[in-house]
């Protein structure tokens, strides 16, 4: 139940919940605290496939991609961080991306040398759900600081 103070209103045009006069429309941006630029400039370039995009010029390093049409991925190095330590878990925090063809994803990331069978702490490990309770079909892997990325389309292809 809201607080008092806090007014909801759903809106006709098209069902979405304002509260107090705000609607949140989109995730804009994530923010990642990573330990290696380079090295992850270049995951999120050549596994994700996503372009760097201008940043601004901040005091401390870092990369920014564009994702679709109007979200962004954020990386940060920053010496106070926390880094994930586990193996891939699939109900860990992550991220999720969408792509046109699940079929598709799967055998860019085999060419790139992800694996189902790997060890769950291998950096390449690759799980694959075609068909899970989530209703679409999805894929897990890990960035260089164990960030963990899903991957999902639609509909299984």
């Amino acid at each position: 139940m809201d607080p008092p103070h806090v007014i909801a209103v759903r809106l006709p045009c098209n069902g979405r919940l304002a509260i107090a006069g705000m609607e949140i429309t989109a995730i804009h941006h994530i923010a990642l605290t990573v330990t290696d630029i380079e090295r992850s400039r270049r995951f999120y370039h050549e596994i994700l496939a996503i372009e760097e995009i201008p940043r601004p010029p901040f005091n401390f390093p870092g990369a920014w991609f564009q994702v679709g049409d109007s979200q962004q991925v954020h990386l940060i190095v920053h010496s106070r961080a926390t880094f994930r330590e586990k193996p891939l878990d699939t109900r860990d925090v992550h991220f999720a991306v969408r792509v046109p063809s699940y079929h598709a994803a799967v055998e860019f990331l085999h060419a790139k040398g992800y694996r189902e069978d790997a060890d769950v702490n291998d950096p390449y490990c690759m799980i694959v759900q075609p068909h899970p309770t989530a209703g679409y079909p999805q894929i897990y892997i890990c960035d260089p600081d164990r960030h963990v990325i899903e991957i999902n389309s639609e509909r299984l292809d």
